[in-house]
């Protein structure tokens, strides 16, 4: 997956260089048909209704806002509520081979073969895969699972939600506001806020001034390191949505990298890849670091001597999260 353009961004001047605009127009008819197609498809399609609660974590744009993190963290709130409930994550299984629905064993898939980000997921909880949502969610009510929290899925409608949830990143907004390719927005804005119950805002920083006309809840949270990487000199590297958030979590942590280095999202590293890393430390007399999203893609040979960054998802307000989670269980 390439990295996204930066004329995407919402700081950038639509009338520099850097926002591209004659790139801008000549896609301008491109986005229109990708929305109309999405609208469409979200219009048309009637959505499989579950016996069982589905609680969708998604957003608005392309590339990482969050979502896994909230996942998981919402998963183990509910967990925490009522410990009798068997809640389980339901991802696509973006960059693996199986299309499922299956069951993700931790101990022996891969992310080559379920994607990292379901595989991160199984080692907190129970976690499935399923390239067909409306399938994967019949398969895990006849399993059992009580509540499913859908890992992204905003924009597809196959399977009908209880609670639908919008993540977005408090820095990076709704990026210059179009529609892919001439923006990273899946769907315009105020679609998507239309069927959205609530909005996770994460990160410092302003809401974006699209969220003034949303008359739902907003909960704000952020992504927190489980405990600070231990006192050294660190080479960070990371694969994700956003690979500077990552960084200035490092930088945060008191634990600023001597160098960073970016690759797109998802990225499958190459053994060529390790080598140009484990140069680069060696040069600096560092420790690699990443994500943990990022070593979960590392094979066993390259994961030697790589540390990672565990994060969780922190709620501004527990109470205001439970309350929200409440009108699911209790419905």
């Amino acid at each position: 997956m390439m990295r996204a353009p930066r004329f995407w961004d919402r700081d950038v001047d639509p009338r520099s260089r850097e926002g591209a605009p004659v790139t801008r127009l000549i896609l301008t008819p491109l986005s229109a048909v990708y929305a109309a197609v999405t609208a469409r498809r979200i219009e048309k399609t009637v959505p499989l209704k579950l016996d069982i609660p589905v609680i969708c974590i998604g957003n608005l744009t392309a590339g990482g806002s969050g979502k896994s993190p909230v996942a998981a963290a919402i998963r183990k709130q509910l967990s925490d509520q009522n410990e009798q409930l068997r809640i389980a994550t339901l991802s696509r299984g973006y960059g693996g081979k199986l299309s499922g629905p299956l069951r993700v064993d931790a101990g022996s898939h891969s992310a080559a073969q379920v994607g990292d980000e379901a595989l991160m997921l199984a080692q907190t909880g129970e976690a499935w895969i399923g390239a067909d949502r409306a399938a994967a969610g019949r398969a895990m009510q006849e399993a059992g699972v009580d509540i499913i929290i859908m890992d992204d899925g905003f924009q597809n409608p196959s399977l009908q939600k209880t609670l639908s949830l919008v993540v977005v990143d408090a820095q990076s907004g709704f990026g210059n506001g179009h529609v892919i390719p001439k923006g990273p927005l899946r769907e315009p804005v105020e679609n998507g806020l239309a069927r959205a119950d609530a909005v996770i805002l994460m990160g410092d920083g302003d809401p974006p001034h699209e969220l003034a006309r949303f008359k739902g809840p907003i909960l704000k949270a952020r992504i927190a390191p489980v405990a600070p990487p231990e006192v050294g000199t660190y080479i960070a590297f990371a694969g994700i949505g956003r690979p500077e958030k990552f960084f200035d979590t490092l930088r945060a942590c008191g634990r600023p990298p001597v160098d960073a280095v970016p690759f797109a999202d998802h990225h499958t590293y190459k053994d060529s890849d390790l080598r140009y890393l484990r140069a680069l430390a060696a040069d600096y007399g560092a420790t690699l670091i990443t994500t943990e999203k990022d070593f979960i893609r590392l094979t066993p040979a390259q994961r030697n001597g790589i540390s990672t960054l565990p994060v969780t998802a922190e709620f501004e307000s527990n109470e205001a999260l439970a309350k929200l989670l409440r009108s699911v269980t209790e419905a």
